[in-house]
């Protein structure tokens, strides 16, 4: 690992004041969970369908038992832990630094990490509802069940994570972009800004500083302050992090 990228990391982030993570599938490798785009990524897997098409909202509604039985056994892991990155953005946050974390990823390791300003743009896993009544169901009942997950009332149960086909949250689009306007320091991590429209709320960011912590090359790289290619949890478990 380059000690002096580290050491110029440690500096911005002890001279910024509102910074911004902005974060993707490789924040959570380090956990244990795949990412989607890299070679041995989910992307680049051999499936009955593509991936993108059993993750679509109209694959779910025609074919919902078979997206179920994808669902879980790619996208459910109930027992990873957060790793040093996601730990370190909560005590950022904690110390007063970090006002906010847009995430492209739906596995909830931020909260779990002690996170409170978590701006989830595809949604989380551990949110389900009641197509028919709207009730709330936890990860656990998915879990649980068999084939298709049913409400009391018997209606079929979705995920509250953004299928293709579907839009973002306004209202988490709204607090990620107040959140990137007003930062001082946007560090994204572990994505390669290719999947849009979340991608594309980068360019509200108007701060002092660019921070890309990326195994890849991104579009963004000529612009950045610093650029570090080595695993997101390393990188941020070297900061210290002064309490408030």
């Amino acid at each position: 690992m380059s000690e002096p990228k580290c050491k110029q990391l440690q500096q911005i982030i002890d001279e910024s004041n509102r910074i911004v993570f902005f974060g993707g599938a490789g924040v959570s490798t380090e956990s244990g969970i795949p990412d989607f785009r890299s070679q041995d990524g989910l992307y680049n897997q051999q499936y009955r369908y593509p991936p993108e098409k059993i993750l679509s909202h109209s694959f779910f509604m025609a074919n919902t038992e078979e997206f179920y039985d994808f669902y879980r056994k790619k996208f459910l892991y109930p027992h990873v832990k957060p790793n040093p990155a996601h730990y370190t953005l909560a005590s950022l946050e904690k110390a007063g630094k970090l006002i906010g974390i847009v995430t492209q990823n739906v596995d909830g390791l931020h909260q779990l990490a002690g996170s409170k300003q978590v701006f989830e743009l595809h949604g989380s896993i551990h949110r389900n509802y009641c197509l028919s009544c709207h009730k709330n169901f936890a990860l656990e009942t998915i879990l649980c069940s068999i084939g298709i997950p049913r409400c009391q009332c018997g209606g079929t149960l979705k995920p509250d994570v953004v299928l293709y086909e579907e839009p973002l949250n306004q209202g988490v689009i709204e607090l990620a972009v107040n959140a990137l306007q007003s930062a001082d320091t946007l560090i994204v991590g572990g994505t390669s800004l290719n999947v849009y429209p979340a991608a594309g709320l980068t360019s509200y960011f108007h701060g002092q500083k660019l921070v890309l912590l990326n195994r890849d090359e991104t579009s963004v790289d000529q612009n950045a302050d610093l650029v570090i290619r080595e695993p997101i949890g390393q990188i941020l478990g070297t900061l210290q992090i002064a309490t408030a």
